[in-house]
């Protein structure tokens, strides 16, 4: 394809509907409802609503807690805001697939697949931003990276000026709308080449990734089990690789639930004809959105500071309220007097956390 025909969007084919293109390309699309569109839709309502409202938990923990003022849980927070997006980007998809789809312009279409991609793009930069640090860190026996807020925000910056850009190649071209002989079947206004592109990118920076953690674990246990008779910092160390593992199982469930549909789309994008990628597209799509439904179960199940973080943020409201009731619900305001009342820490209205430990035990 040569460069004019990469950025023109002025050919003919632009003004087909959305299932001219379906049509050419032999997915299957309809007007009518069906039931699997009912079970789309009646499930993937409430996944991304919880998704949205988990990840807005796991951003709220991280501004508020001031022992996650650190680079790692800034890029955590990242991801988590990453993983919201990708609840919207979801949320956008429920309500333009199925019978939805037919109404669609081409604009509308090109709109649901950009939202896909920067949130994917995002999460894996992320992912690989968080690779690095810990490499970074842990190599030089820290615990914490001494990178400092500033480079924090532009390496954030950073993050999502990668995710756009890849979002929107193929709305500045990079598609198959005025070449249909080169339009994929799971995207039909996709091209394959680009499909190709973006699986094979993503799925290298995977191994990458896997790679830098596979590294970091090996010096991790080759490193404690020199120290281990000489050294007074068990703590440390325990903070060290739980912390690490945390970063493993986010890794590890990104990885499988991405993985499946980055295979079909390289098929897809390689025309396999034999490989059926239709029958498998719609579980592979259900799978990549539980990985944003995972990754705030998995800083709650590993961070105890986390879970007690999310408690106050949850129970602030019901606690500010009842300072103000007394034992009948009657609303009263105390009364100052000469000497302030003794605080107690458990009845504290202050979101700030009452451990002073840090970091995924």
């Amino acid at each position: 394809m040569s460069l004019i025909m990469l950025f023109n969007s002025t050919c003919e084919a632009y003004d087909n509907p959305v299932y001219y293109f379906y049509n050419k390309t032999g997915k299957n699309i309809s007007a009518d409802w069906r039931a699997h569109d009912y079970v789309v839709v009646g499930l993937g309502l409430p996944i991304c609503i919880f998704i949205i409202l988990a990840n807005m938990l796991v951003i709220a923990a991280v501004v508020i807690n001031r022992q996650f003022h650190f680079p790692i849980y800034y890029l955590l927070g990242n991801m988590a805001a990453a993983d919201f997006f990708a609840g919207i980007s979801y949320l956008y998809l429920v309500f333009h697939t199925g019978p939805w789809t037919i109404k669609l312009t081409i604009k509308e279409w090109f709109v649901r697949g950009a939202l896909i991609n920067m949130s994917l793009t995002a999460s894996v930069v992320n992912l690989l931003a968080v690779a690095v640090e810990r490499h970074q860190t842990i190599f030089t026996m820290q615990l914490h990276s001494t990178m400092t807020k500033w480079r924090v925000v532009m390496l954030i910056v950073f993050i999502w000026l990668v995710a756009v850009i890849m979002g929107l190649v193929p709305t500045m071209g990079w598609n198959c709308v005025c070449d249909l002989t080169t339009c994929s079947t799971v995207a039909p206004l996709y091209s394959r080449s680009f499909l190709v592109f973006w699986a094979v990118l993503n799925l290298l920076a995977f191994f990458i990734m896997v790679a830098v953690y596979t590294h970091i674990f090996i010096y991790v246990r080759r490193r404690n089990r020199l120290m281990s008779p000489h050294t007074d910092q068990p703590t440390h160390n325990q903070t060290v690789i739980s912390l690490m593992k945390t970063m493993s199982m986010i890794l590890g469930t990104f990885v499988i639930c991405w993985t499946p549909g980055l295979v079909i789309l390289l098929l897809d994008g390689l025309s396999c004809s034999q490989c059926e990628v239709l029958k498998y597209e719609k579980y592979c799509l259900v799978l990549a959105e539980c990985n944003s439904l995972v990754n705030p179960i998995i800083y709650s199940f590993r961070d105890k500071d986390m879970r007690n973080t999310y408690k106050r943020i949850l129970c602030f409201p019901w606690r500010r309220m009842r300072q103000h009731e007394g034992p009948s619900g009657i609303r009263f305001e105390s009364v100052k007097t000469g000497a302030p009342p003794e605080k107690n820490n458990y009845n504290s209205t202050s979101l700030e956390p009452i451990s002073e430990q840090s970091l995924l035990k």
